[in-house]
């Protein structure tokens, strides 16, 4: 009856079904459309960067990096979802990981717990305390607030490639959504970040290592991902208390201050990272592997190795900012011994599980 009555008053309807009344203006599009047309193309838009860019195969063991947040806790729904209606054929796990940050890890990782049973994931979690012997709290309790990013976002990093490793999947997933992406790029430029620049668009990354990483959200909006689970899905909504002061916020604020000018700059940013061309005659860092243990590294020690053994003598400093010098010497700077203080049995990347 509404809509037959907006119909007659020429009221504007939805612009995808023409139906029914629009409930909102999409993010991406600024299209006028109805809450249910937004989910349908919603989903359809990620089954689609599925499909054609062929991110999985049937009987993969596929581990969903799992925070609890809206971007992982929407990716785990609507993954399983799609995992369901379209008969991929895949065997999903959620994998979490606990950096030891009180009154915020803690309480996201409850709510991953109830995703845990609302979704019928299996769920893993691996901790920094077990890995590396040292929580979040205790890391910027050492260091301040200034570069604690730093050492999470390398720890992290490898934390989920360890924990995909001890649930045997094929490939890991991410919720690293378009807005994120965009980010990346700017950063990578102001960073002159050639390596890391040529790669940081791919959908798929880390095909030469152990376990891929895909990103089904690649050209998804954060604003939709938003819009998305309203009133019906779980999940936890607070910032990282140790995150205010992070370099990428400042980028975060100017894709935020395009989008609002012009909400197609987020997927131009993307596109423009697609087709960036490294000259053949740049110089790239050579992947090879951590000599101390063993995972992926352009360096002789990996960079979550530097940051480790800095903690463990002392030197919180030793690893922050390029490590390219003090791989150079850490022959004369570094050196350990069978009792010195170091990983051993938590020692960082070892895949001895």
């Amino acid at each position: 009856m509404a809509e037959a009555a907006a119909k007659l008053k020429g009221g504007r309807l939805c612009s995808i079904c023409n139906d029914r009344r629009p409930a909102l203006k999409r993010p991406k599009t600024l299209e006028q459309i109805c809450r249910e047309c937004f989910y349908t193309v919603f989903e359809d838009e990620i089954h689609n960067v599925i499909v054609e860019n062929q991110l999985f195969k049937p009987g993969e063991r596929i581990a969903i990096g799992a925070s609890g947040g809206k971007d992982s806790t929407v990716l785990a729904y609507v993954l399983s979802e799609l995992n369901r209606r379209h008969n991929y054929g895949l065997d999903l796990f959620l994998l979490s990981v606990d950096e030891g940050i009180t009154g915020y890890r803690d309480d996201s990782l409850e709510t991953v717990k109830r995703n845990e049973i609302q979704y019928g994931l299996p769920l893993k979690v691996v901790s920094y305390k077990e890995l590396y012997g040292w929580t979040m709290d205790e890391i910027v309790k050492l260091i301040g607030l200034k570069n604690n990013c730093t050492f999470c976002g390398v720890f992290r990093r490898q934390a989920l490639d360890r924990g995909a490793a001890l649930l045997k999947v094929d490939k890991l997933v991410t919720g690293h959504n378009a807005d994120d992406i965009a980010e990346t790029v700017l950063l990578n430029i102001l960073r002159g970040d050639i390596a890391r620049l040529s790669r940081c668009t791919s959908i798929i990354t880390g095909e030469d290592g152990p376990i891929p990483r895909c990103k089904p959200f690649k050209y998804t909006y954060e604003k939709e991902i938003v819009i998305y689970p309203f009133c019906w899905l779980d999940y936890f909504s607070t910032e990282c208390i140790y995150s205010p002061n992070a370099y990428r916020g400042f980028a975060r604020e100017f894709i935020k201050d395009l989008e609002r000018m012009r909400p197609r700059a987020i997927l131009d940013i993307i596109k423009s990272g697609e087709d960036f061309r490294i000259s053949a005659s740049t110089k790239m860092p050579e992947q090879g592997n951590c000599e101390r243990c063993g995972y992926i590294s352009s360096q002789k020690w990996c960079k979550a190795c530097v940051l480790l053994e800095g903690l463990n003598r002392g030197l919180p400093k030793l690893g922050i900012g390029r490590s390219r010098g003090l791989n150079n010497e850490q022959n004369k700077d570094m050196k350990l011994t069978d009792g010195t203080k170091s990983m051993q049995s938590k020692q960082c990347g070892t895949l001895d599980f």
